[in-house]
């Protein structure tokens, strides 16, 4: 019987300083506007305000999900079947995996603001991908999510 309620589920959410970046772009649109008058200034606090936002927005809106028999992480949808190992990675280990030790070939849903990751290796033979790297700020949460699912 599948519980109603996944396992795992996270949203990588934007960090509040971007947010306050995003206000802060908005009125720089605004102050360039200020010479043409009241009515562009304002056009442009809100315009550039809106357009800043709507990119945090999408950029913070990448959710990682267990469920229903297959790990899915943004666009993709990997069945837990086609996994091996996952490793929870500290921050240190993660910046590692991120950089030096990275593959070109893996799948990765990288994050710069969240320190730490979960790197799961790929079993299926037909995929040439070595391993799925995902940012995340629960990855105990999510090791222990896959394995539950495997079992």
């Amino acid at each position: 019987m599948q519980p109603s309620t996944p396992p795992f589920d996270e949203r990588l959410t934007a960090p509040r300083s971007w947010w306050l970046i995003a206000f802060l772009i908005g009125i720089a649109c605004a102050l360039v506007l200020l010479p043409l008058g009241i009515l562009p200034l304002l056009a442009g606090l809100v315009g550039g305000t809106a357009l800043a936002s709507l990119v945090v927005s999408s950029y913070g809106s990448v959710r990682i999900r267990v469920v229903a028999g297959a790990l899915v992480a943004g666009d993709a949808r990997i069945p837990v079947t086609a996994l091996g190992a996952a490793e929870a990675l500290d921050a240190e280990e993660a910046r590692a995996w991120r950089s030096y030790k990275a593959d070109t070939r893996a799948f990765m849903l990288l994050r710069s603001y969240i320190p730490t990751a979960v790197r799961i290796e790929v079993t299926d033979p037909a995929d040439p991908t070595p391993y799925v790297y995902l940012s995340t700020r629960e990855p105990q949460a999510l090791v222990a999510a896959l394995t539950a699912v495997r079992a």
